[in-house]
């Protein structure tokens, strides 16, 4: 079987993912992969704008990833862009420019097209069994739920309710006041009704949080358990206990504070916070015992979408 290399890059609204793979047809081998905290939403996201700031620091990494993308002679490029860019009034003329001063074509996906990703990169980590799970991905523009199995998808949304919105709308103290976090419980209340329907008609057993934030707190977790995650391994399961013990810690904490936690990394230690109350609030409408987090998300539903398209072909 031959294989290729392609290049995936992943503009989310906190965070810009380069995947550089080799494909061979039924599989993938990472050859280098980088994240860069852009902040593409900061300063923008709740009034639907990409702010100036946040538009030079996208311009300046998408140019660093095509630095690399040509040094390592790939041509086939997998570019999207998600909740900043979509619900953005300048989002268009952001993807003229990267196209025409950079070479880079940016697919911006709607919040199905990106949900039915993340559950693609979900079930290529293994994460799924025969049982119905919910699965979530927190990101800084949106948030995607999907309920399904390893064979299909039964019911997908995207909201836009996202770490960085989450932030701007009700993290005003720090550490984040009692009244505050009520205030998010209200709203979240409010705009997930779908959600708490869903729910209640699918009856999902298990609860699969991908990527993001879940990465953090399973570091968080390994830490104060004094172990080491497993290289090569995708799929990682936290007690719901444990979890509860770090959300205690993540919402009575400082930023100073948060930042010295075992597991903890920079660019996640603003959203966190909102991030870990929202999975707080999930949790009420789902009685398990474990959180399995999937490291693959959206990136690997890309890659796993171009593998199923060579089968096919």
């Amino acid at each position: 079987m031959s294989t290729r290399k392609t290049a995936v890059i992943d503009m989310g609204t906190n965070t810009f993912h380069l995947l550089l793979v080799e494909l061979d047809g039924t599989s993938f081998k990472t050859i280098y992969k980088e994240k860069i905290p852009v902040k593409l939403g900061k300063g923008g996201i709740n009034q639907n704008t990409l702010a100036k700031d946040a538009l030079k620091r996208a311009y300046h990494t998408l140019r660093h990833f095509k630095n690399l993308i040509d040094a390592e002679h790939i041509d086939q490029v997998f570019a999207f862009a998600t909740s900043a860019v979509r619900n953005a009034a300048n989002g268009a003329e952001f993807v003229h420019t990267v196209k025409d001063s950079i070479g880079i074509d940016i697919q911006v996906l709607s919040g199905t097209e990106e949900a039915q990703m993340i559950y693609e990169g979900i079930r290529l980590s293994g994460s799924l069994n025969g049982q119905t799970e919910l699965m979530m991905d927190i990101g800084g523009g949106s948030v995607e739920f999907i309920i399904g199995n390893s064979q299909q998808s039964l019911w997908k949304q995207s909201f836009e309710i996202g770490g960085q919105r989450l932030l701007e709308l009700f993290h005003h103290h720090d550490p984040i006041l009692p009244e505050e976090i009520d205030k998010l419980e209200g709203y979240l209340e409010e705009k997930l009704q779908p959600l708490i329907e869903a729910i209640a008609r699918f009856r999902p057993t298990g609860l699969v949080g991908a990527s993001g934030t879940f990465d953090t707190l399973t570091d968080i977790y390994f830490e104060s358990m004094l172990q080491c995650k497993l290289t090569g391994h995708h799929v990682f399961e936290l007690p719901v206990e444990e979890f509860e013990e770090i959300h205690r810690e993540l919402v009575t904490k400082n930023k100073e504070e948060r930042l010295v936690i075992p597991g903890m990394i920079p660019m996640r230690v603003d959203m966190i916070v909102v991030a870990s109350s929202l999975i707080e609030f999930i949790l009420r409408y789902m009685k398990v015992d474990y959180i399995t987090c999937s490291h693959y998300a959206l990136k690997e539903g890309a890659i796993a979408t171009l593998l199923n398209q060579e089968q096919t072909a």
